[in-house]
């Protein structure tokens, strides 16, 4: 693994994506970190995608306690969820167990895919008077 792989933010603003979309992007982008990293057990780049991630999601748990325009549900759950990803993120380190990455893999791709799904905001249709 290279560093400048860790700089999917970064990339996603030189494309001027939506925020949601770079979310989509740097959520898809440490789950090949994931999957490359399960042919690697034990090795520094084990470790660095499982940190990766997991400051991913700390970034993730930070927003949700924030005030932010998310209904209360989907902020509990993605709460959970990410809770879930330190336990099962520290398990796979502890195991040092590849096998243990596939869960993960798999909340980074569905929440990716709800990401995309999201409408990008509508832009607002100013019209101006014009006097005749």
């Amino acid at each position: 693994m290279k560093n400048a792989s860790y700089g999917a933010y970064q990339d996603g603003v030189k494309r001027s994506e939506t925020p949601t979309e770079t979310d989509a992007a740097v959520l898809e982008r440490a789950a090949l970190l994931l999957e490359d990293a399960k042919a690697l057990p034990g090795t520094e780049e084990f470790f660095m995608a499982l940190n990766y991630n997991q400051r991913i999601w700390s970034v993730i748990q930070a927003y949700v306690i924030e005030e932010n325009p998310w209904p209360d549900l989907i902020k509990a759950n993605l709460m959970s969820l990410s809770i879930f990803v330190d336990k099962q993120s520290f398990k796979a380190m502890a195991e040092n167990n590849p096998d243990e990455l596939d869960v993960l893999i798999n909340i980074n791709r569905q929440i990716a895919a709800g990401f995309r799904s999201v409408p990008p905001p509508e832009k607002e249709n100013k019209q101006v008077a014009v006097d005749l």
